[in-house]
């Protein structure tokens, strides 16, 4: 398999869509469409090492529960129960970057980063975009005053009850993680 060139197919701020060609493992030439939130490809650039975005997962240290978040998803038509998360902003590091999501989505303060998986891919039949799994501890009160005015979002503290009620409803959509996660949080949880 070898990747042998790329158009560009989309100009937006955000994301772009890309069709890729390559070699498959006959020697026979293919394309790909993907996205990416870069001027290039991954596939292309190999600029593998900088994650794209960081997601959170925060244990509340005073309520001793797991922060959530339930957000309206334009592309779901309704709200996704999910992680803190966001973009990493140029030149930021992945503990700045936390900090500064986890305050503009949750209202809470970062208090230690227990830690950092190595980039990862969620969607990689579809597009390049990396994140950084961050493990943390966090504290305050709970607020969306800085959520942007795009954003509808609503903070859940859960207990390993909780999580399983959230695990059981089969009309809660989830992100592929915090379900994982959440599976994880009411089992071992639950026990202690």
């Amino acid at each position: 398999m070898k990747i042998t060139g790329y158009k560009k197919l989309t100009d937006t701020k955000w994301i772009n869509l890309f069709d890729v060609s390559y070699k498959d493992k006959t020697g026979r030439k293919r394309n790909w469409q993907i996205v990416s939130r870069n001027h290039r490809p991954k596939c292309v650039s190999g600029k593998f090492d900088m994650p794209d975005a960081v997601l959170m997962i925060p244990f509340h240290l005073t309520k001793k529960k797991l922060v959530v978040l339930r957000e309206y998803r334009v592309s779901l038509a309704g709200y996704q129960y999910e992680f803190p998360a966001g973009l990493i902003d140029d030149n930021e590091s992945i503990v700045a970057a936390s900090r500064r999501e986890l305050m503009e989505e949750t209202g809470l303060s970062l208090k230690r980063i227990t830690g950092i998986s190595p980039p990862l891919y969620n969607t990689a039949g579809l597009a390049d975009e990396s994140v950084v799994l961050v493990h943390c501890d966090c504290d305050g009160v709970p607020s969306t005053e800085e959520n942007q005015g795009s954003e509808v979002i609503e903070v859940h503290l859960l207990s390993p009850a909780d999580a399983s009620n959230i695990l059981s409803d089969e009309h809660a959509m989830c992100d592929v993680k915090l379900w994982m996660e959440l599976n994880r949080f009411s089992q071992v949880f639950s026990k202690t």
